[in-house]
């Protein structure tokens, strides 16, 4: 295992600067706000519906929009993985937005044409590539960014502006205050966080440790579901290790039995972690309790991981970005580079000589 307080390592292990990435994820989130406010609006006359497609870190600031504004949105939100639209997604009524980090994302194009086909309401969100081109020949809106890394490091642009496209529609109250407050909780948090705080006094880079050698399962709750999924992904594509994620209360009526065999594996290969925040439902937080002793009286390795912040945004933010500094802490522990997704890409070359 590499010295994680050893800070020449990271920078041979990581030249294209993920680090860098985390560090910035705060401002990021904040600019993405900004420049939501600039950009062109669909017609926004009696939207009834709206689907989000995308797939991977294009998808994921998605679901953690949907999740943070399942209280307070006057219209359902679905999160689309996948080729085609449901079968609702017909008419003006509906808003379709297609998130694609690269623009040439081969679901979302297929997504783009079938809203085109249904004459859905659509706005791109995009750096570029085919999906704006096709969109632009349509005169269709399209929200640009500009951001060069991996789409996965993009989530405070796919989250920051497709809030600003909610909040312009008047679809649910303004939550500048809330998201100055979560921008504020992560800078705070960062001061524990970095590379430069040694392992004694840095969390993050403790947990990593404690991965190590450990398929980890992350449970969260309520708007802390997708952060759970968020954890996940940085486990597999930062690290290139193995994880899921469990959703509670959904966990309880299943995931909880199977904490039995096999022994061998359970016991000293795996971790639980369980995602809390003080905006916890007061019953899922007894289930989080109750949850994380019974796998500890299987044997099973199991920590909790507390959000900051005083906001429902804040307590999402933080614990998003204390997972990206985990992750990466486990990349550098395991020896590879944060950044490539060599498996990925593989794959998808294998695709495409299947067109």
């Amino acid at each position: 295992m590499i010295d994680l307080d050893n800070f020449s390592e990271f920078k041979k292990l990581d030249p294209q600067n993920m680090l860098g990435e985390i560090d910035g994820l705060p401002d990021q989130l904040k600019s993405a706000w900004e420049l939501g406010q600039t950009m062109p609006l669909p017609e926004s006359k009696n939207i009834q519906r709206i689907a989000i497609a995308g797939v991977g870190g294009s998808a994921i600031g998605a679901d953690l929009v949907a999740a943070a504004v399942s209280q307070s949105c006057l219209v359902p939100i679905v999160v689309h993985r996948d080729y085609g639209l449901p079968a609702f997604a017909k008419g003006k009524e509906t808003l379709v937005v297609l998130s694609s980090h690269s623009g040439n994302t081969e679901e979302t194009l297929d997504s783009f044409e079938r809203a085109v086909e249904n004459q859905c309401h659509i706005v791109v969100i995009s750096t570029g590539g085919e999906i704006s081109k096709r969109a632009k020949e349509k005169k269709i809106p399209v929200w640009t960014f500009n951001h060069k890394g991996q789409p996965r490091a993009a989530v405070g642009f796919s989250f920051g502006l497709l809030l600003a496209l909610l909040a312009r529609l008047n679809l649910i109250p303004d939550p500048s205050k809330d998201l100055n407050e979560a921008i504020e909780a992560m800078k705070k948090s960062q001061e524990h966080l970095r590379a430069d705080v040694p392992t004694v006094h840095n969390s993050a880079k403790r947990y990593a440790g404690q991965l190590m050698g450990r398929w980890v399962t992350i449970f969260g709750a309520g708007a802390l579901s997708p952060v759970a999924r968020r954890f996940k992904g940085q486990v597999n594509e930062v690290a290139k290790a193995g994880a899921n994620f469990e959703f509670l209360p959904e966990a309880d009526h299943n995931t909880l039995a199977g904490t039995t065999f096999p022994e061998e594996v359970l016991m000293p290969h795996t971790m639980a972690l369980f995602l809390r925040a003080p905006s916890d439902h007061p019953r899922n937080r007894l289930r989080i309790d109750l949850t994380k002793q019974a796998f500890m009286v299987e044997g099973i390795n199991t920590d909790f991981l507390d959000a900051r912040g005083a906001s429902l945004l804040a307590h999402m933010w933080t614990l998003i970005l204390f997972g990206d500094y985990m992750t990466y802490y486990l990349a550098i522990a395991y020896g590879v580079d944060p950044t490539p997704i060599q498996a990925l890409e593989n794959f998808k070359e294998e695709m495409k000589k299947n067109m």
